[in-house]
């Protein structure tokens, strides 16, 4: 009788592993109406306040969208990037250099506040960064950059500045190293070039361009160069439109007037026009200009300059792709009741 015993242990033993096993894989499985039963019409909350915020203030749309990469990229999706320093952890993400000017935490906040209401400690912070990303590209598109991406995302207990270094790519970086930082996460030369279309939208700080000022003209055309270089001279570290199709007319008439009649009517207009002006050499970050010393990449850039439609599609799906990224093995994650602080920590907000 023994053998049969150790036998149905053995089993038995193997089926609680395999169990085990299926439970952890299932609490990281992402699907589509991840919510559909525990809370329904969650993402009509989602949109109705990321159009409220664009509505009162466009910039909150690029600043969405830029969160959704600077929250993936570190850690995978996992909220780290919202977490407020506290005295035990001074050094969370959103300190750290490389996210200078993230923004629109406090359009997350009120997301959260009212899916609270709706169902408390059930959907994600990290859930709410996707799908405000979804929503803040889409309004910035007219409706062009659309796509669904699935939930069930949980948020992480760490957050760190150096992690946020280490991971996220400098605005300095040369080709090979965007190609090395992009591939460590297994995105391709092709979507190094759709995800850096997103610089249509948005502002960057004149520290993460000050090389540029200097730069040849082959580099930079001379005219637009000059234009940021009086932006930046105008304080100790001003911010400036990515897309030079969203500058001021009257610095571009001073500056650059043979590019007046090319500025947009509405700024942080959402479209492939980052890779005109790449192709033309206005473009703000040397990691933009680099983009077309490489064979491979500048194909891609020429290819995205002539079909706009083709990179709605295909930001689409890099952002999908994106929003997959897992945390880390073995963390644990939970649903954050706050966005800005790990659950069981008091939080008082001003």
């Amino acid at each position: 009788m023994k053998k049969v015993s150790v036998a149905a242990a053995a089993a038995a033993a193997l089926l609680l592993l395999l169990l085990l096993a299926a439970a952890a894989t299932e609490g990281s499985e992402l699907k589509l109406g991840y919510y559909a039963k525990t809370c329904r019409g969650w993402e009509n909350v989602v949109k109705y306040h990321v159009a409220k915020a664009i509505r009162a203030n466009r910039a909150s749309g690029a600043a969405l969208v830029r969160l959704i990469f600077h929250d993936c990229f570190v850690r995978g999706c996992d909220a780290s990037v919202l977490l407020d320093p506290t005295p035990a952890n001074p050094h969370t993400e959103k300190t750290a250099p490389i996210n200078i000017g993230l923004a629109a935490f406090e359009v997350i906040d009120d997301i959260k506040a009212a899916l609270e209401e709706r169902c408390p400690g059930t959907v994600s912070c990290s859930d709410i960064v996707v799908f405000a990303a979804r929503d803040a590209s889409s309004i910035l598109s007219n409706g062009h950059v659309h796509f669904d991406p699935p939930a069930g995302r949980l948020d992480g207990k760490v957050s760190r500045a150096a992690d946020a270094q280490r991971d996220l790519p400098d605005s300095t970086f040369t080709i090979a190293e965007l190609i090395r930082n992009f591939r460590r996460k297994n995105f391709t030369v092709e979507e190094l070039v759709i995800l850096s279309g997103a610089h249509a939208v948005g502002v960057g700080h004149c520290s993460s361009f000050r090389a540029r000022l200097s730069s040849p003209p082959s580099q930079i055309v001379p005219a637009y160069r000059n234009l940021l270089s009086g932006r930046c001279a105008a304080g100790p570290d001003p911010v400036v439109p990515n897309n030079v199709r969203d500058e001021d007319p009257r610095a571009v008439a001073a500056a650059f007037p043979s590019f007046l009649k090319k500025l947009r009517r509405s700024g942080d207009f959402l479209d492939n026009s980052y890779y005109h002006n790449n192709l033309a050499r206005i473009v703000t970050f040397n990691s933009d200009w680099q983009l077309l010393t490489e064979k491979e990449a500048l194909g891609h850039v020429k290819e995205y300059a002539e079909n706009g439609t083709l990179w709605d599609e295909d930001f689409s799906e890099a952002l999908v792709k994106l929003s997959k990224l897992p945390m880390p093995p073995r963390s644990k994650g939970e649903i954050r009741s706050h966005c800005r602080v790990v659950n069981g920590h008091h939080h008082h907000y001003h």
